[in-house]
């Protein structure tokens, strides 16, 4: 594709982008405003619940400090001797990726993705190959939405990204090493100048693969490509907490809960501005020609001289009561916590809570964010670990496997989140074999023990070491009630 397309399409897509962009200042002037510039905050409550939402999430779908994903053997390979060893094989997989990402700045980048996620409803994260000799195969970048521009591919996804910035000469040289740059920039490389340049870089689905292109545009009219090249899977993840139908970019728990936050910041505003008045005072005098209201200070011990016969400095009364916005700010407050769902993710407020309540509450929470988890899955998790896997296989660090197409080699989630479902039908399961046990018999002897404890060990996720390699199947015992 030339870079009169790739210019005339960036276009497209950022006009297509512009009805949002003021939604999404307005978020972040309310809840993550920038140092220099924005409205005059006096209530924190939302920037607080965000940066708790984003660290829930964190721990909730990508916890650094355990694994979150986990390969095993698909069906037709589970409970075969060959499936066992391919299980204890795609265990050290498993084992290789997640110490390549604990070892990378994962945990760093996917947190700051998640706080533009939570605010804007949209995220990107870039997936690249580290070089060689580094601590962890992957690098990775959390891409601000100010800085990219994003357009739907064939299958619905956020695919086709448009990703902005301004480089120096001397960054130039150095991101694009086989670039022929023109003079006045080879120049200023050599002068240190700091001058920067627009640089467009464009992923997109291209013939099967991923094409890349970098134009430098400081004349758009002469657009100058700097790079081009191919990948195999796509290095920029784009993921959206909830997408309105007929709509590209997604929305966030921010977006709905910002006439609550707004309306907050102005009752926080009012009682200040009220409290001044209570400590202070308003107050009036007669014009005597003796009192001077510029030379008066309202502080202890001071005496204010006043005319024989005046009234002299009197108290004005204050036109209302204003207990009522204790009440009014109460339920704004509360409303911003549940929109943006720091009562659920957060941490228990009560410490003597049984294990069924703990249960109910995962149950709960995983009920509310079903829909968003299930977009996140298909959008940031699976797209996540498959490149990376990639990027681990062609390093020679892993063997080759199949695991996109799931025939061989099935991806399942472990994150804490992806358990409440997995705990759910274990005890499903549990009360079954409890029930059979009791009556007993020739029903009892209908379980299959063996078959029992693999399906929960592959529910539970747990490890393929607790395992036998081969499954021996032992007689069944009339009366002898089976636990698994």
């Amino acid at each position: 594709m030339d870079a009169e397309a790739l210019l005339a399409g960036h276009a497209s897509a950022l006009e297509r982008r512009r009805p949002v962009e003021p939604i999404w200042q307005a978020c972040y002037d309310y809840v993550l405003p920038a140092p220099q510039h924005g409205p005059a905050l006096f209530d924190a409550t939302a920037a607080d619940a965000v940066e708790q939402l984003a660290a829930s999430l964190l721990a909730e779908l990508t916890p650094p400090w355990s694994r979150w994903f986990g390969l095993a053997p698909a069906r037709p390979l589970q409970d075969t001797a060959r499936g066992h060893a391919a299980a204890l094989a795609l265990e050290d997989a498993a084992d290789t990726l997640q110490r390549h990402f604990d070892r990378s700045n994962f945990a760093i980048e996917m947190h700051q993705a998640f706080l533009d996620l939570v605010i804007t409803g949209t995220g990107l994260l870039m997936v690249e190959e580290a070089p060689l000799g580094e601590a962890s195969a992957f690098r990775f970048s959390a891409v601000p939405m100010r800085m990219a521009v994003l357009e739907e591919g064939p299958d619905g996804r956020l695919s086709i990204v448009y990703r902005q910035a301004r480089l120096t000469a001397t960054a130039l040289r150095r991101r694009f090493p086989e670039a022929v740059l023109p003079p006045e920039l080879l120049r200023e490389a050599a002068n240190g100048d700091t001058t920067a340049h627009p640089v467009l870089e464009v992923v997109q689905p291209d013939r099967g693969g991923i094409s890349y292109h970098a134009l430098l545009i400081d004349d758009p009219l002469r657009p100058l490509p700097l790079a081009e090249g191919r990948f195999a899977e796509n290095p920029c993840i784009a993921f959206r907490w909830m997408k309105v139908p007929g709509e590209l970019y997604g929305r966030g728990p921010v977006m709905k809960a910002l006439p609550d936050i707004r309306t907050a910041n102005k009752v926080v505003e009012l009682i200040l501005k009220n409290a001044s008045i209570a400590a202070t005072g308003i107050w009036q005098a007669e014009d005597d020609g003796v009192l001077n209201p510029a030379t008066i200070k309202l502080v202890p011990g001071a005496i204010i001289p006043k005319a024989p016969g005046s009234a002299g400095l009197t108290p004005l009364a204050a036109p209302g009561n204003f207990d009522v916005s204790q009440l009014v700010l109460e339920d704004l407050r509360t409303r911003i916590r549940g929109a943006l769902l720091a009562d659920r993710l957060g941490p228990a407020q009560d410490a003597k809570m049984t294990a069924t309540e703990v249960l109910e509450r995962s149950a709960q929470t995983a009920r509310l964010l079903g829909a968003t988890y299930g977009r996140l899955q298909t959008e940031l998790l699976t797209p996540l670990v498959m490149r990376c896997l990639a990027i681990l296989r062609r390093r020679g660090e892993l063997p080759p496997l199949l695991v996109a197409d799931g025939r061989e080699v099935a991806l399942r989630y472990e994150s804490p989140l992806a358990r409440v479902q997995g705990r759910a039908d274990a005890a499903n399961t549990l009360l079954f074999l409890e029930s059979v046990g009791k009556l007993g018999g020739s029903a009892a002897a209908q379980v299959d023990a063996v078959a029992a404890t693999r399906w929960l060990a592959r529910t539970l996720g747990a490890p393929a070491e607790v395992l036998l390699s081969s499954p021996a199947q032992p007689p069944a015992q009339p009366g002898v009630t089976p636990h698994a």
